[in-house]
């Protein structure tokens, strides 16, 4: 079973990119992120021809998260706990894998720069929620993929030049933090645990030839729990996406599972 997840920076302005990939790399589960666009307005047709079913939780212009599936994802939720502003960031479902339920949840966290502002103070109330709700998800399930845009960039050899975003609400400290509390929930991330000094990046920004230079940073993530670490064949970063015209300023991080 192979798994993605992808921030394409509006589903609808990366359609052509986003039905290349599904042709090209035929995941079983594409999660999504910032797909920019309402449920009524997802391209939920275009997807279905090719065999995927979509799970979608939507807002107008802004973040939006949602499944792309060959495989029935059960029990979706939307509300995993209560977001002060409203916004779309997460979406959960379980499937099963042999005698296993896997909890799936896709996230989108907010990215809180300017720090010293409200969008900081809301990452960070954000992301206590979301780890709680983690917590208690964990008293029912010890199966669990956290996949996603986490915009936080986990160590120095996550970035091109950590010195440039130590002020930065991806690099804060205080918010890597909250990272290394999931991993001490249990979780391992997968890609640093397999390529324990390989230096990846998931994103690269539209300025100044970045994606030329590979002046990038990994901050898109998979998060799996420690007893489905027997089920993990590999992770990859697929940059082919990032090349293409009118690309995502991200690229697909890939996981395959026996």
């Amino acid at each position: 079973m192979k798994i993605s997840s992808w921030n394409v920076n509006s589903v609808r302005a990366r359609i052509d990119n986003v039905i290349d990939y599904l042709k090209t790399d035929k995941p079983d589960i594409l999660f999504l992120q910032e797909i920019k666009t309402e449920n009524v307005n997802f391209p939920t047709e275009d997807f279905k021809k090719l065999g995927y079913d979509s799970y979608v939780f939507g807002q107008k212009s802004y973040n939006g998260v949602a499944f792309l599936t060959k495989i029935k994802i059960q029990n979706i939720q939307t509300n995993l706990f209560k977001d002060e502003l409203k916004q779309s960031r997460i979406i959960a479902g379980d499937i099963q894998l042999k005698n296993k339920k896997i909890n799936l949840i896709n996230i989108y966290v907010p990215n809180g720069n300017p720090v010293n502002t409200e969008k900081y103070t809301y990452k960070n109330n954000w992301l206590t929620k979301f780890l709680k709700s983690i917590k208690k998800n964990l008293t029912l399930n010890k199966n669990i993929i956290i996949a996603g845009d986490f915009n936080i960039i986990p160590d120095e050899i996550d970035v091109h030049n950590h010195e440039k975003y130590l002020n930065d609400a991806l690099f804060k400290i205080e918010i890597r933090k909250f990272y290394r509390e999931l991993l001490n929930y249990g979780f391992k991330d997968i890609y640093r645990f397999l390529n324990k000094d390989k230096q990846e990046y998931t994103f690269w920004d539209y300025m100044a030839g970045s994606f030329q230079k590979n002046n990038g940073m990994r901050i898109d993530h998979f998060l799996i729990t420690d007893n489905l670490i027997e089920n993990i064949k590999t992770i990859k970063i697929n940059k082919k996406p990032r090349s293409k015209p009118k690309p995502s300023d991200h690229t697909p991080i890939e996981l395959e599972l026996n």
